[in-house]
């Protein structure tokens, strides 16, 4: 089964404008979104009123300006005992990431033999998991999936494949749990790299780099390492987590789901190519197609993480009936 997908509207953005929402109480403004949460906004500032992008619809996504901290999203330099351990997490991580690691791990989880379970059983496991190098979340995964779902859905309406793509795009992380090998978390969230090649100095703390034992292979610590202008990213090495994980259980169970959705599975966590445009010299045509996708869902993967709640019961309904489109009943993990 091909699903045919168009390019995203980058238009919706392009159509924004300047709206001042005021409080003569200083009450709260809020969005409500189809999950039946709300994204909150402070206007405690310039007297009352706070300036923000809407659609011309009133019905998109508004993007908050604090994450659930109350600070910057994706700052890792704000003080605070939560950034602590987000650069602990990658002082490990840029240690440990190594392409024989990356290789060990993709051939061993690449069997698909740990557990049998639907995706939406897999959803309700990420209950148990909270993301140690994220510095905007600390709420259990369920939560923001369904947060990043539904922000989607609001805007585009049409493209089931990329509300049920939101939705399952971070369940890789069951990787942390037991029944999947309790993996170290450096070595199942975070932002993801490729192998092979110079680490770009895009990458947050990339200074932890220098302690990798692949930082002084001659091999690797060029611009083009052991890869080749425009060979593409699926014939490169990218750093181990639940980006590659999911894309391969997704992949070998048999989705139907268009290239775009296990682009954004695969590589949501690039941050350095698709926010900072590191490493865009590997892609071929497909991957520049797939980034304007990945680059859509990112907005909605960073900024919907805040303190709010879904109606999880109202909307399993409808992700249900999507998992039954795209994927069998059950999958092999």
């Amino acid at each position: 089964m091909t699903i045919l997908i168009e390019q995203p509207d980058h238009q919706l953005g392009s159509q924004m404008e300047e709206k001042k929402l005021c409080s003569e109480s200083n009450e709260t403004c809020e969005l409500v979104l189809d999950g039946g949460f709300v994204v909150p906004k402070d206007i405690s500032k310039n007297n009352g009123c706070v300036t923000q992008k809407i659609a011309a619809s009133n019905d998109a996504f508004i993007a908050p300006e604090i994450n659930s901290f109350g600070q910057s999203f994706r700052d890792y330099n704000a003080e605070s005992e939560r950034q602590k351990s987000v650069e602990e997490f990658y002082k490990s991580n840029h240690i440990n990431q190594t392409f024989d690691f990356v290789k060990k791990m993709r051939e061993e989880y690449s069997k698909l033999n740990r557990v049998e379970m639907s995706i939406w059983e897999c959803c309700e496991l990420l209950n148990e998991v909270v993301d140690d190098s994220d510095p905007d979340l600390d709420e259990p995964q369920i939560e923001h999936l369904l947060q990043t779902a539904e922000a989607i859905r609001k805007d585009y309406p049409n493209e089931d494949w990329l509300h049920l793509t939101a939705l399952i795009h971070d369940l890789g992380k069951v990787l942390l749990l037991p029944s999947f090998g309790e993996l170290p978390q450096w070595a199942v969230v975070g932002d993801t790299h490729p192998l092979g090649c110079a680490f770009d100095e895009s990458i947050v703390h990339h200074k932890y780099f220098e302690e990798n034992p692949d930082y002084n292979n001659a091999s690797f610590n060029t611009m083009y390492g052991i890869y080749s202008e425009g060979c593409g990213l699926d014939n490169v090495m990218v750093s181990w987590g639940h980006d590659d994980y999911m894309y391969l259980v997704a992949k070998e169970n048999g989705t139907t789901l268009p290239q775009a959705g296990l682009f954004i599975i695969r590589y949501h966590s690039f941050y350095p190519l698709h926010r900072a445009g590191a490493y865009r010299h590997l892609m071929n045509k497909e991957d520049e197609d797939n980034l304007k996708w990945l680059q859509v869902f990112n907005k909605y993967d960073l900024y919907s993480k805040s303190k709010v709640r879904v109606d999880v019961e109202k909307v399993k309904p409808y992700y249900l009936s999507l998992i039954e489109k795209y994927f069998p009943a059950k999958l092999r993990w």
